[in-house]
């Protein structure tokens, strides 16, 4: 989660919070009274109160009526929020699930303590899978059973390869399950034989080779005199 949170007052203006929210690069704000937790503010809320109010308004006026009005009288009261022991597959479940892009991140006492958000668990997704890292990946369905997984390792140890992430799923059936394993530093001139010798002991998916994709990414983008395409 984000631990350094930025908050409003629930007195404070909408003119304020739209300036927080630009400034901070953030869509929503937690809204605190007197320490405690009683609604949040989105940039949703900020549009919907702005198009309810500046239909007929010349520029001065409106801009003279959103220093005006108070957060309170638009936030969302009652707001959605994710326990401090939650772990980042329940937090995702409850943004999923009520679709939201982030929220609240409140203690025992109900103190708010961060804010997670759909980019904090964006970033753990990343870090589990070691995609930053380039390597391979493999996708197998395989029969579920104790050491199935094993078997397909050990096959990839032989081949020099060092195992990154395993990832799997039932995706609704009984007798397999899907595994996805990213490896990196296989020895690159047996990846053919490595391949056959997978495809033998297993039902693979598919192979994607992120270190060939990135060299075509690499040439795709550079220009015949060298620099980069920019934008």
């Amino acid at each position: 989660m984000s631990k350094d949170v930025v908050t409003v007052d629930i007195n404070d203006s909408m003119q304020y919070a739209t300036m927080l929210l630009k400034e901070h690069n953030i869509r929503g704000l937690p809204v605190m009274e007197k320490g405690k937790l009683v609604g949040v503010l989105t940039d949703r809320d900020l549009k919907k109160a702005s198009a309810s109010e500046a239909t007929t308004l010349e520029i001065h006026e409106l801009l003279n009526l959103i220093s005006k009005i108070k957060i309170k009288n638009i936030m969302t009261k009652n707001p959605i929020t994710i326990p401090l022991d939650y772990n980042i597959d329940e937090a995702a479940g409850v943004l999923l699930e009520i679709k939201l892009t982030g929220a609240p991140v409140v203690d025992n006492e109900g103190k708010v303590v961060g804010a997670i958000t759909q980019t904090d668990i964006f970033r753990v997704l990343v870090s589990f899978t070691g995609v930053k890292k380039a390597g391979i990946q493999f996708a197998f369905q395989l029969e579920d059973r104790p050491g199935s997984i094993k078997e397909i390792a050990n096959i990839m140890r032989k081949y020099r390869c060092q195992l990154m992430s395993i990832l799997s799923s039932h995706d609704d059936q009984v007798d397999y399950r899907h595994v996805y394993i990213r490896v990196s530093d296989c020895d690159r001139k047996k990846l053919g034989e490595l391949k056959e010798e997978l495809k033998v002991k297993a039902d693979m998916l598919y192979m994607v080779d992120h270190v060939e994709r990135n060299k075509e990414v690499y040439q795709e983008y550079k220009r015949p005199s060298g620099s980069w395409i920019v934008g």
